[in-house]
Order: structure tokens, then C-alpha cells, then sequence
């Protein structure tokens, strides 16, 4: 104004304030405290009545009562939150643990069963192998027992010859020319040859075959493997050789009747 007006100061009472804001945010949450500061840098504990022209400045004081509350209630509301996250880190590291442990043992026993089943497998391989080989020695001797078996004719010197064949199985002494050299004197080489006139003859038991031996005897030195025969040549050979070994030691001792 220009003119004096009644009832006011001659000093003008416009004065220049300015309003300011200031904004905190934390969290979402935001915070304003004001203050009023004259412009003319007196201070004033309590505004005066303005009139229209007058403005109004606002400012953010930190050390107010407000600011720290808000400031320790923000802090908190951080310290709650990160404990939260702290808790369900560390809950999921457990569930991750406990999955990475039951993930391992299922592995591990899934290791053992399969290493013990290969186990059994090559056990059974191993034992099927081993029969399979005994039952192949097996046959194959057999093969060779039978190849080996020798074929004798059904003569003199066959019958010797086989004779000869089964004393060397049973440990019974005697050669060829000893058992020829009886056989010709006993018998001249019949498998049928029977003495009626001797001893034996008159008790009842006459000396028959090549080696001309009474029944008792035959039946006493008697050998398995040959037939239960007084008249067949090759048993009637084996049990003569048989008592002469035990008699005489050996067929072979044998000059004379015996």
C-alpha cells in the first residue's frame, strides 16, 4: 500500500516467507513434520494472526520428537523384516538339506541293492559255470573210458588179455606168460575143461575151466566186474590169479597143480 492506513505500523507488513517440504520415505510409508519459520529470521513460538497476503513456509525438522519416533518405528519395522527373511532363508536351506539327504540315501540305496543284486548274479553265473565244467570233465572222461576200453577177441589170448586187464584195476600180480604157462597145463587152452577123476572129482566138487578151480573156490576169490561163472574164461582166470596171489603170491609161482 501507498497510503498510511489507521490503526497500523508505518513499516510495511508484508513479509516474505517461503514453504518447504521435505519427504521421507521408508518402506512404502512416508512422513512429513512442519514447522514454521519466519521470514525475517526472528523467531516466534506461535504464529500471528496473517492476513491474506501473507504465506506461510514449512520445513523438516530431524530432531523433532515426530521424526524420531517415525525413524525408530522404521527401524523396527526393518529389524522385523529382516529377521522374517533371515527365518524363512534358513527354513528353506533345511527343506533344501533334508531333500539333498533323502535324494543321497535313496541313491545310496539304490547303489547297494543293484550291487548286491549284480553280487547274486555273478555268484549264480559262477556256480552255473563250474557245474557246466564239471558236467563237461565228467562226459569227457567218460568219452575217454569209453574210448579207452579196450576190445578183446574171444580167444586164449583175448581172454588172458582181459583178464590181465582187470587184475591191474584190482592190484591182483600175474603175468601173461605165467597165466598161459598154467592155463595149457591145466586145461590145453578149454574153457570148458572138467576133471572127474580127482580128489575134488570124488567129494563132489570136480576142478572146471581153463584153471581148473573148484566151485567153493570161485566162489570165495570170486572178483566184481566179471561174471558169476565157473565155465566163463575170463572170471574163471581172475578168481585162479586172485587165490594164487593169496597163496602163492603170484600166478606166476604156480608150476604144478595148486
Amino acid at each position: 500500500m501507498s497510503a498510511n492506513t489507521p490503526g497500523h505500523s508505518r513499516r510495511g507488513l508484508k513479509k516474505t516467507h517461503k514453504a518447504t517440504i521435505a519427504g521421507v520415505a521408508a518402506l512404502g510409508a512416508a512422513a512429513l513434520t512442519l514447522s514454521l519459520v519466519p521470514g525475517n529470521g526472528s523467531t516466534e513460538t506461535e504464529p500471528q494472526a496473517l492476513s491474506g497476503t501473507h504465506k506461510v513456509a514449512w520445513s523438516y525438522n530431524a530432531n523433532s520428537t515426530q521424526a524420531k519416533a517415525l525413524a525408530a518405528g522404521l527401524n523396527e519395522q526393518q529389524t522385523a523384516l529382516g529377521l522374517k527373511a533371515q527365518q524363512e532363508a534358513k527354513a528353506q536351506a533345511n527343506l533344501a538339506a533334508q531333500a539333498k539327504a533323502a535324494a543321497e540315501a535313496k541313491a545310496a540305496k539304490a547303489k547297494s541293492v543293484a550291487q548286491a543284486q549284480a553280487a547274486a548274479k555273478a555268484k549264480a553265473a559262477a556256480k552255473a559255470k563250474a557245474a557246466a565244467a564239471k558236467r563237461a570233465a565228467e562226459k569227457a572222461a567218460a568219452n575217454r573210458s569209453v574210448t579207452r576200453a579196450p576190445v578183446f577177441a574171444n580167444n586164449l589170448d583175448g581172454w588172458i588179455r582181459e583178464a590181465l586187464f582187470i587184475m591191474d584195476k584190482h592190484d591182483i600180480p600175474g603175468t601173461y606168460a605165467g597165466i598161459h604157462r598154467n592155463i595149457i597145463r591145466e586145461s590145453s587152452g578149454n574153457p570148458r575143461a572138467i576133471n572127474n577123476w580127482d580128489i575134488n572129482a570124488i567129494n563132489g566138487i570136480p576142478s572146471k575151466g581153463l584153471l581148473q578151480v573148484i566151485q567153493p573156490t570161485f566162489e570165495r576169490y570170486h572178483v566184481k566186474g566179471t561174471k558169476f561163472d565157473l565155465y566163463d574164461p575170463v572170471a574163471n582166470i581172475v578168481a585162479a590169479c586172485n587165490y594164487a596171489a593169496d597163496r602163492y603170491g603170484s600166478m606166476d609161482n604156480v608150476n604144478s597143480a595148486y
